[in-house]
This record gives C-alpha cells, structure tokens and sequence, in this order.
C-alpha cells in the first residue's frame, strides 16, 4: 500500500471503526442498564404493592401471571403463595410453582413463647431490620434475574423481592415480583442490528470521503512531482512547479521548490560562466607560450624567455586562484590559527618595496584574528595588488580594532569605483576596465575570492570612497575568541 490516499483512507477507516465500535457497545450497554432498572422498579411497585396486601392479610390475587409473576416464599424457603399458571421459575429462593404446607421451624415457635417486650430490638442473621407485623421491611430490596416458562415458554425476568410480616399471626415472608426482560432484550437487538447494518455504511462513507478529500488535497503534489519530473528529464531549470495560491503547506512547498530551483538554476549558470571564463582566461597564456615556444624551437635565437617566464607565472597564478575557488566552492572549512592581521599586512607590504606605488601602513599590535594564514594573506595580498593597480601616487593599509572586529582598510588615490559597480566588481572574472590589457589588469578573480574568504571567516568585504577620492575596501573580521 503505497499510495497516500490508501494509506490515509484506511487509518481514517481504522480510527473510525474503533470509535464507532467503543461507541456503539457504550451505549448498547447503557441502553441495556437503563431497561433493566426500568424492569426492576416495575417489579419493586407490584412487589411493594403485594407485600403490603400480604402484612395486612388481605385476600391476593396473583392471577396476573403473564403480567407480573409473583412468588411468596417463608423464611425456610417454602412457598406460601404464588401464581399461577406458572409452569417453571428460576431466580427466587424457591423452584416450586405451587403453594405448600410450610412447618414452622423451632426459632419460629421459640419467637412466639417469647414476651412481646423482648422482641423490640430483634434482627435478622445479617443484621437487616425486622419489619413490624402489619408492615414492608424498610430495607433493601432483593433484586435478581431469573426465567418464567408459561405455556412451554421460557422468557427471562428481573426479580425484586420485598419482606414484610402479616398482621394477623405475625408470620414472616419474602414476596419476590418479576418484570419481563423481553422489552429490553427486544431493544438491544433493534439497536444492536441497526448498529451492524450502519456500521459497515459509515466506513465505506468516511473511506470514500477520506480517498476524496485526500485525492484534492494532493493533486497539486502531484502537479509539482510531474513538473520536476519533466525537469529532470528535460535539465531545463528554468522551468518553475505550478503553485496552487491556497497558502496552506502545498503552497509553501510549492513556493520553497521555485526558489530551489532558481537557486539551483544560478549556481548552474554561474558554474557555466566560471569555467567558459576559466577556459578563456586559460587559453590566453597557454596560447601566448605556446608560441613563444614554437618560435624559439625554430629561431632559438628569437626566443622571449622573460615574456615565457611571465606568461607561466601568470598561468601559475590563474590556475591557483582556480583551485581556491573551487576548494571553497566544495565549502572547505577554513584553519582555526590565531593570526596577528596587522603583522600580516606588515608582512606583505615588506614584499612590495620597489613596486610603482608604495604602501604606507597604519597599525597596532596584538590585533588577532582566527583563520587560515594563507587565505587571510591571500586576501590582504589581493587588495593591496588591487589598490596598486589603480592608484596615482599612494596607498594606504590600516588595520584597528572596531568592538568586536578587526578592520582592515586599504584606501587609494585612483579614480575610485562608481556607486553602481560596487557589488558587480566581487563577482568573478568581472573587470570594469575593458580598455585595460590582460598584462596590466588580470583576470577579474582576486576581489572575488577576497570576498569569498572573508565571508567564510565570518566576515566581509566591501568597497567605498576613500579620503583621497580613490576606492576604500574594507575587511572586517571577528575577533580571536
């Protein structure tokens, strides 16, 4: 069972069935409790109703026997009265369904040679009040079920029994009252039938339904599946799923899926652009040295060893920045090394003497950060090659504490970045100035992967105005913990 719709309509079949079941024998046994007092309190008014008749020693007439049975039985069980048309009984101290010549027992002839005043606080064996002579024993009633059979007949019946003690001889007898039980048997079977026929309906109701509303629910599940099939099959990201605008968790879905994919649809065109970019930044030098070297293997005497060493070391250069962008692409973890940023900005300054423009750096001590050495100095190296490039006369680095970052701030006297290309210039292979030379510019990756390194180190890196009207980059990163 695979489907969801299987699956939801036989739990809510299941869950149903069992409330419906937990339910259903409730109130049968309910309904079955109710009826059977109903009988018993029919029974306890003929039994009181008799029992009284009988302490006043008025004439009975229990020919109502179909109606309401009645059986009077003595202490020692034998019969007194009962009546007739009885053909069996069960549930009353006695099975006999005629009178009989009762003997009186040896405690019955002790109690009549005893004075009348020391018989005021008598009882019975289990404590019970005895009831004067002339009256109904004002305790419990007995109750019990038992059968009748009348005519060859047999039916059940709730019995209810009520002592009481005759006026006339002062004897004492149990007058037992039955109340048919077919009116109750009669209407939990109605009920009970009724239950088993509606039973298997309402399941096959709430199943159906169930099936019903869950097939709604997930059609737009299955309109977004069939989408994202056509675009596996079809590798077209710029496909998008239908959303259904219910704003329920379809929808959600639905919206979180576009956004995947046009995440996805991004990275692919960006990686595509990368390598079409890497390709063709590639194929320059390779081109340019490959030529070199054809010349000087065929005119040795022509061969441009510092322009090959150049074209190399530039290859060199591109293809390591390309491993480190693929490396943190791949969501490479950077090193956990405490790092003094200002000796780092003073170490690759140190490098730099003789360059077109000198750098003049501004630092304090004790500045550290935590982080990769190499990619921290591979950042601080790109920006100082950045500012360089475009700078008139000077550049400035300045490393400071800001709470809890250490900013690094690297500032020019070149013609600055426009307000509207500041974010473009961190995207890779991006240079703004096409009327520059490969040789003289490079190929667009080093603001890219000082970006990417900052933003990996918890950082940033963005670009401003500077003082002097050139571009102001500043790395802020956080402090060593």
């Amino acid at each position: 069972m695979r489907s969801v719709r299987a699956k939801a309509a036989v739990g809510a079949t299941l869950v149903v069935a069992a409330a419906l079941i937990a339910a259903g024998l409730s109130v049968l046994s309910l309904l079955q409790k109710n009826l059977e007092d109903d009988a018993a309190l029919q029974a306890e008014v003929t039994a009181r109703q008799t029992a009284s008749r009988f302490a006043l020693d008025e004439k009975l007439d229990l020919s109502r026997a179909e109606e309401r049975p009645i059986q009077i039985v003595d202490g020692n069980g034998c019969v007194i009265a009962v009546s007739p048309g009885l053909e069996a009984i069960s549930g009353t101290p006695s099975a006999s369904v005629v009178p009989q010549r009762c003997e009186p027992s040896e405690d019955e002839d002790s109690e009549d040679s005893e004075d009348s005043s020391d018989s005021d606080d008598s009882s019975d064996g289990d404590g019970s009040e005895e009831p004067e002579p002339g009256q109904v024993a004002p305790g419990e009633e007995e109750v019990s079920n038992g059968t009748i059979t009348v005519d060859g007949d047999t039916e059940r019946y709730r019995f209810v029994g009520v002592r009481a003690t005759r006026d006339e001889d002062g004897a004492t007898g149990t007058v037992y009252a039955g109340a048919p039980l077919a009116t109750e048997e009669s209407a939990v079977g109605t009920v009970r039938d009724a239950m088993l026929v509606g039973l298997p309906v309402m399941l096959v109701i709430v199943a159906s339904v169930t099936w019903l509303v869950t097939s709604r629910a997930l059609g737009p599940v299955e309109g977004i599946r069939r989408e994202m099939e056509a675009i596996t099959h079809s590798e077209d990201l710029s496909r998008r799923v239908p959303e259904p605008g219910s704003r329920d968790e379809i929808d959600r879905l639905a919206r979180t899926t576009n956004e995947t994919l046009a995440a996805l649809e991004a990275s692919v065109e960006r990686q595509r652009r990368f390598v079409a970019d890497a390709s063709h930044e590639l194929r320059s030098p390779i081109a340019s040295l490959r030529t070199q070297l054809e010349v000087g293997a065929a005119h040795p005497e022509l061969l441009d060893v510092p322009g090959a060493v150049e074209d190399t070391v530039r290859l060199q250069q591109l293809a390591a920045d390309l491993l480190l962008l693929a490396r943190l692409d791949a969501g490479e973890r950077p090193a956990s090394a405490r790092i003094d940023l200002g000796a780092t900005v003073r170490e690759e300054v140190s490098q730099r003497y003789g360059d077109r423009v000198p750098v003049t750096v501004e630092s304090a001590a004790g500045l550290e950060v935590s982080g990769s050495r190499s990619q921290l100095a591979r950042v601080v190296g790109n920006l100082l090659d950045n500012a360089q490039r475009h700078a008139r006369d000077e550049v400035t680095a300045t490393v400071r504490a800001d709470g809890g970052w250490i900013v690094v701030e690297v500032a020019d006297d070149g013609d600055g970045v426009p307000e509207d290309e500041r974010e473009r210039i961190f995207e890779r292979f991006v240079r703004l100035d096409d009327a520059r030379t490969r040789d003289d510019g490079g190929a667009g990756l080093g603001l890219a992967i000082a970006r990417d390194v900052a933003v990996r180190h918890g950082g940033d890196l963005t670009v401003g105005r500077a003082a002097a009207g050139g571009a102001l980059f500043r790395l802020r990163l956080p402090v060593a913990s």
